[in-house]
């Protein structure tokens, strides 16, 4: 098995790495020729066996655009593209538009998993044709958890089906990265009685209904900086909250935990909160996304 993979930041470097170990040959780009296999995405597609399989990991927006379009002049009919990256749902259906003439297919994949994917494997959530999907599968197969295959991936349904999904998930990972961090606010504020905030979320880890990988990536966050004395309560946000509340809009659905917790990061923005340093902390240890240090 073949796969052309561009883009080897964060997740796409450890992806590469996956799909090695698992016996796939991977021919990857970056634009950093450091970590690059190819010079270009000529270079790339003369690598890859007919029919070719190319996944695009690189951020959403201008730049998956301008990639999708490059590699419209370099591919061949038959081959296949998958967006890995987070971009729009609404975007699947026009790159699909705009590679059907010359026969291109193209599909879209959520991914899940962050800096930790490498070693644990990546949710995964595609959007495509059957055809699609079983041709794709032995890719998805090698990046996903090791396990039964309905642990870790789905196919949800048509082209943008993968990304709506993951918009979906991003939207509830707001929600619960908030709610712990309100509550890490709260037993912070109140030393008098409690003496060991960390050893607290390091109880609920085990045998507790708000047990979670995330709530394990905070216990990991307050042992290296139990005050979070390092980390400014600056959060961002990355446009797949904000997408999940206008298909909320769109759609009637109530919303309400969601929408509080983007609001809360635009509050991050005005003044250092303890809460939005917890939640700053957590987007470090799960994605690797940087975050702002204390001069």
């Amino acid at each position: 098995m073949n796969i052309g993979l561009i883009g080897l930041g964060k997740m796409g470097n450890n992806m590469r790495a996956r799909l090695k170990k698992s016996g796939i040959d991977v021919v990857g780009y970056d634009t950093n020729p450091a970590v690059s296999d190819v010079a270009d995405l000529t270079a790339l597609a003369a690598a890859l066996p007919t029919p070719r399989i190319v996944w695009v990991m690189v951020p959403a927006g201008k730049i998956t655009d301008s990639v999708i379009t490059d590699l419209a002049e370099v591919l061949d009919e038959g081959d296949l593209i998958i967006d890995g990256g987070n971009s729009k749902w609404t975007e699947d259906a026009k790159h699909a538009e705009q590679l059907a003439p010359k026969g291109i297919q193209f599909m879209d994949a959520g991914v899940s998993g962050g800096v930790w994917g490498l070693e644990n494997g990546y949710g995964l959530m595609v959007g495509g044709t059957e055809e699609m999907v079983e041709r794709a599968m032995p890719i998805f197969d090698a990046l996903r958890p090791e396990g039964p295959r309905a642990e870790g991936f789905v196919h949800v349904g048509e082209i943008g089906a993968g990304h709506y999904a993951k918009m979906v998930h991003n939207g509830i990972e707001y929600g619960m990265m908030q709610a712990y961090a309100e509550g890490y606010e709260l037993l912070d504020a109140k030393k008098e009685i409690i003496k060991d905030v960390t050893g607290t979320f390091k109880a609920w880890q085990r045998g507790t209904v708000v047990r979670s990988w995330l709530l394990d990536l905070l216990v990991r966050a307050l042992e290296a900086d139990p005050e979070f004395k390092d980390i400014q309560g600056y959060v961002e946000d990355s446009g797949e909250g904000r997408w999940t509340l206008e298909e909320a809009i769109e759609n009637a659905v109530p919303m309400p935990v969601i929408s509080a917790s983007i609001f809360a990061r635009f509050v991050s923005r005005q003044e250092d909160s303890p809460s939005m340093k917890a939640v700053a902390a957590l987007r470090n240890q799960f994605g690797g996304h940087a975050v702002k240090e204390l001069d």
